[in-house]
């Protein structure tokens, strides 16, 4: 029934005339409602990086699709594979529409190229239920090893290495716009999932610059579905 409710909310959501509820009025509600969003609006920091099949991967590639990232090191004990899981949530909440699928990419960025091997990455998406039709892990490879601990910095927060190979570090998921602005930050393990797919799905319609609805207004609904 749920995905039932979340499927009519982004048929709503993507209708002609939509859009008033503007991008503006959805972060400020969001700035009331969710306690872990963090509203940004700068150029992301560009990478080069590469996938489990070897193929280069950089930001500019994405331009268009809205995209959202996160670091983690597949030898993370304990925080790591939980936000791999809870981007999968995301992402299934995400793909029940075909057109909010094809605009979305999710990237996993290692923080770990050494450790993490091309067969590493590619069962730990199988691992935690990551659908490889718009979503892929990337790493600097072993002859760039500190590419990606650097590009971590550049977003932000750091993964700090310590006794046994394991790493310090916060839990941060990025979104960027189609143009490459980097967005928004949802941070932790304890946002709402709908929260994201809702800020995803007004970047992914460009609602910027409608105007907010002066009464209740959809969003208001939207969120007493779930």
């Amino acid at each position: 029934m749920k995905g039932l409710l979340l499927a009519l909310a982004l048929t709503v959501l993507n209708a002609p005339g939509a859009s008033a509820h503007s991008l503006k009025s959805l972060e400020d509600d969001l700035h009331d409602k969710e306690f872990y969003f963090q509203p940004l609006d700068k150029q992301a920091p560009d990478f080069a990086l590469m996938d489990a099949d070897g193929r280069p991967v950089s930001l500019r590639d994405l331009r268009g699709k809205v995209v959202v990232l996160h670091f983690i090191y597949t030898n993370c004990p304990d925080v790591c594979p939980l936000h791999a899981d809870r981007i999968a949530e995301i992402q299934e909440m995400v793909n029940r529409t075909p057109p909010m699928r094809d605009a979305v990419q999710f990237l996993t960025i290692t923080s770990d190229p050494i450790r993490d091997t091309p067969e590493v990455m590619r069962k730990y998406g199988e691992a935690h239920g990551l659908a490889p039709v718009n979503w892929t892990f990337l790493t600097s490879g072993t002859e760039r090893p500190t590419v990606t601990r650097d590009l971590v910095q550049k977003f932000g927060h750091k993964f700090t290495e310590v006794e046994g190979g394991y790493q310090v570090h916060s839990v941060v998921t990025h979104v960027i716009d189609r143009e490459g602005r980097w967005r928004a930050n949802f941070h932790g393990l304890k946002f709402q999932p709908i929260n994201l797919v809702l800020y995803i799905n007004a970047l992914v319609n460009d609602v910027h610059g409608a105007e907010a609805a002066k009464k209740r207004g959809l969003w208001d609904k939207l969120r007493e579905l779930f």
